[in-house]
Order: C-alpha cells, then structure tokens, then sequence
C-alpha cells in the first residue's frame, strides 16, 4: 500500500517539518499544495527535520486546484481529514486498499468548504471534546496515518526492536 499525506496550504513551518519526520519515518509521500505560508528552505522547517528532510518523497503542487486535476478524487482512495467530518478516521478499512491518499487543511481553516460539501462521504475526523476547535496539524497527521499503517498491519515497519538481544 502506498500512503500520500497531502498539505494543502500549510502556515506553520514547525508543522510542515514534523510531517516530513513522520512520513519519511513511514515511508508515505508528502504533497505540498501550494501556497504555503513559508518558504521550504526555511531553517526552521529543516530543524523539525532536518535528518529525515532528504528521505522523504516531496510532489509540489502549484495549487489545490492542480492538485486535484492531478489526482482526482473520483479515482483514487481519497479522505479529507476535517473537525466536520461525516465519520471517525479508524471507521474506513484502509487495509483494503492499494493507495490511501489523506488530505489536511491549513491550520487555521482548514480544507476548503465547497471540496468538504462535494466529498462529504469522505471526510474523516479525530474524536475530541466538543468544546475545543483542533488538535495541533502534525499530531492530527500522526494520528491518523498510524490508524492507516495499522489496519495494515504496519507493512514494511519495524514493530519489534532488537536493542536488548544479546
């Protein structure tokens, strides 16, 4: 199974740079839909990665809108991760599917209203008090691709250390 987190227009490079952590950590594309609000080479995006940032796949895209003529959601296994979402991230069966594409909105807006209406039959959310907007973006990303891997049975993974065999 290939795994594509997908960032459409992320603000915060701290973010953006633990998400390259995790997906090189996994091995899952990272999709950078522009604009972003930093510029990739910042320091601070490297910091949060900066000895994973050359082991991650990056595809750039010039705007969601050519993100989707790329990849349109009608073809591929596409889940919009969103606090509006019709169902809990753990309900789909990601195992049976070839790629799983997850698609996280800018920290404060989130995906676009117009694209969360169209494709609301699939759009995900983390469980969370009622009370609180969000959860932080790359925690929300961890969460779910893990979810993701385990239906997997976290294929290509190391799930046990060897550290304390002698």
């Amino acid at each position: 199974m290939k795994l594509h987190v997908v960032m459409v227009e992320p603000e915060i490079p701290q973010n953006t740079g633990n998400i390259a952590r995790t997906c090189a950590a996994i091995g899952a594309k990272l999709h950078l839909v522009h604009p972003l609000g930093f510029d990739i080479s910042e320091k601070s995006v490297k910091r949060a990665g900066l000895d994973y940032w050359d082991k991650v796949e990056i595809e750039e895209h010039e705007s969601f809108k050519k993100f989707l003529e790329k990849y349109k959601p009608e073809e591929y296994n596409m889940f919009f991760v969103t606090t509006k979402g019709k169902q809990v991230y753990s309900n789909p069966k990601y195992n049976k599917m070839q790629e799983v594409f997850l698609l996280f909105g800018k920290e404060t807006k989130g995906l676009p209203e117009e694209i969360l209406q169209k494709y609301i039959d699939k759009t995900i959310r983390i469980p969370m008090r009622p009370t609180l907007r969000s959860l932080n973006l790359s925690n929300s990303v961890a969460i779910v691709v893990f979810d993701v891997l385990r239906q997997n049975g976290f294929e290509d993974l190391e799930e046990i250390s060897n550290y304390f065999d002698c």
